[in-house]
């Protein structure tokens, strides 16, 4: 029986791989240049946005107030009519990318943790590093890959930005299952 303590230099090791590859990922590749559009008139839009009190959350529009409103014909002609979207505003200033990438290592080792926990309950010490790594893997894709479909199905995402997001998660899962393959404690 492997303990979850046991594992926590891999988890901590593939939080590591995943944190370094995804940086290059990136900010070295230009796998993810062409994933954003500035806005129509961006001064022009911006400025209305400051005019008009637009506030750090997260927006719809149109906006309706209930169920009963979506279907209402004033509502679908707002729809019909446009744009429509999702829209996060964050605070102002330049982005907190100390913040975000401390968040984002710390999602990596939760991540490890949950791979790991599942790996306790499903492999014994000794395990061939090919099983090792098949399991882990499955389990880190998950986390890593698919959380982006549920952005296309409910936030009107392009499967093909997705689709990106989707491969660098894989790629997480497999680094995150070579950490795990390799450090698997061994038979006592």
């Amino acid at each position: 029986m492997v303990d979850l303590a046991d594992l926590l230099l891999p988890i901590l090791l593939s939080a590591v791989a995943v944190f370094v590859i995804s940086s290059v990922i990136h900010m070295a590749l230009p796998f993810h240049k062409a994933d954003y559009q500035p806005l129509p008139n961006e001064a022009a839009v911006l400025e209305g946005m400051r005019t008009h009190g637009v506030v750090p959350g997260h927006f719809a529009f149109p906006c309706p107030g209930s169920m009963k409103e979506m279907a209402s014909p004033e509502m679908l002609a707002k729809y019909q009519q446009g744009p429509v979207g999702f829209m996060t505003v964050m605070p102002s200033g330049p982005p907190a990318m100390g913040k975000n990438l401390t968040m984002w290592f710390v999602y990596s080792l939760v991540v490890g943790v949950f791979v790991a926990y599942i790996g306790t309950l499903s492999l014994d010490a000794g395990e061939s590093a090919m099983r090792v790594f098949r399991v882990t893997g499955a389990v880190a894709v998950l986390p890593y890959a698919l959380s982006y479909f549920m952005d296309v199905i409910w936030k009107g995402m392009s499967f093909g930005i997705a689709l990106k997001f989707m491969i660098d998660g894989v790629i997480y899962g497999l680094a995150t299952a070579a950490v795990f393959a390799w450090l698997w404690p061994a038979a006592v």
